[in-house]
């Protein structure tokens, strides 16, 4: 019998109490229509099924509801949802089961119901301690809501809690981020996110953007390196850009995404990586029912076959998201590519303190992160110069 290939899946729940100022992703604030949610549940459930028959070669090893607010969307349907997967899919006895949750909608009822069901991994959206951040932000919760959540998770048997925060805020002064981080740290959370407020075309904060005193480039990217810092200090390793983890606690589902590993996204607006094709579906809850019910009606905004030299500067660019860093050996031998290239490009770089080498491995230190963007576009200028080592042979 052929081994079972790893699996990730995704579900996305669009459904929140209230849009955030700053959120842009695929959400509906307000309250839930029991028809829309009834409906919505179907839908997923025949698209699971669908899709369930395809990966029967595959071991589902990490499960991820994410949203808008899973928490919010109740404890009786994520069980649902759930236990369709369970139905259509092998899913592995020690898969990593993460729900995201905002603190508001934290009950110790729904914690109980989902630990009982093996979910074991809570994502908590805490993003600030000090409660007029957090108002301003539009979020609905205050952060003793957030540090009772914590608790009760403890409390129901949660041992994986990931909290998540950010910098640059409105006001935030480099100071106050340190006293934050402090602050959470006390919760003794397994994971931690600091991620920075980016400001997105078409969110309410855009339009006041010029108004609320946000922090400088330079002064969020004092704050960042304050975070590496501290974190590591707590016995936290940066894994990832945005991501620190005690030893044993990263994140098994997103390292799917940074690794190229497979996964399959259900919901509006989930991407899913899949038996060699990358496709997305609609941004739109009301075409995803439809498109499930009716034949005719498409529920994706792209698929493709992704080219092997596409796949080589995703391996350049997620990796490098990681400390896992790219290997030259990896890179020629999967891709068929030439290393020597890129290290025309990370040489000098390696030089002024933003990369480094180990066990063969070239990474981003913390100041290359702060400007991955600009090095990894260059790292895939090279790629678009270099020629296929067949080729060369």
């Amino acid at each position: 019998m052929n081994e079972l290939k790893p699996l990730g899946i995704y579900v996305h729940i669009p459904f929140c109490r209230s849009k955030c100022e700053y959120c842009d992703f695929y959400s509906l604030g307000g309250s839930r229509d029991r028809r829309l949610v009834d409906d919505y549940l179907q839908a997923l459930g025949a698209h699971i099924k669908e899709t369930g028959a395809l990966a029967q070669d595959y071991l589902v090893d990490t499960v991820y509801f994410g949203g808008g607010t899973p928490s919010f969307f109740g404890a009786d349907n994520l069980r649902r949802i759930f236990a369709e997967i369970q139905h259509r899919f092998r899913v592995d006895k020690d898969a990593e089961i993460t729900f995201e949750a905002n603190p508001d909608s934290v009950s110790t009822s729904l914690l109980r119901k989902l630990r009982s069901e093996g979910f074991n991994r809570m994502s908590l959206g805490v993003q600030s301690d000090l409660d007029e951040v957090l108002k301003k932000l539009g979020r609905p919760h205050n952060y003793e809501q957030a540090r009772i959540a914590v608790q009760n998770a403890r409390d129901c048997g949660f041992d994986n809690i990931s909290l998540d925060l950010m910098y640059g805020l409105p006001n935030q002064t480099y100071e106050q981020w340190e006293q934050t981080l402090r602050h959470v740290l006390r919760l003794r959370p397994e994971h931690m996110s600091c991620y920075g407020l980016k400001v997105e075309r078409g969110t309410p904060l855009w339009n006041y953007k010029e108004a609320v005193n946000l922090p400088s480039d330079d002064v969020q990217a004092d704050m960042y390196l304050n975070a590496v810092r501290i974190l590591r200090e707590a016995g936290y390793e940066q894994y990832e850009i945005s991501n620190f983890a005690r030893p044993g606690f990263e994140s098994r589902h997103n390292l799917k995404y940074w690794l190229g590993d497979e996964y399959i996204g259900f919901g509006p607006a989930a991407a899913s990586d899949f038996a060699g094709k990358r496709y997305t579906n609609r941004a739109d809850i009301h075409n995803y029912i439809r498109g499930l019910n009716e034949q005719d009606v498409p529920i994706l905004s792209e698929c493709e076959t992704v080219p092997a030299r596409e796949r080589a500067g995703e391996y350049v660019m997620l990796r490098l998201r990681t400390n896992r860093g790219i290997s030259p050996e990896e890179y020629e031998r999967n891709y068929l590519m030439p290393f020597e290239p890129l290290l025309d490009v990370i040489r000098p770089m390696a030089e002024r303190g933003f990369f480094l080498v180990q066990g063969g491995r070239w990474r981003l230190t913390p100041e290359g992160f702060l400007i991955s963007n600009q090095i990894i576009a260059r790292l895939q200028e090279a790629q678009e110069r270099s020629e296929p080592l067949a080729k060369k042979r």
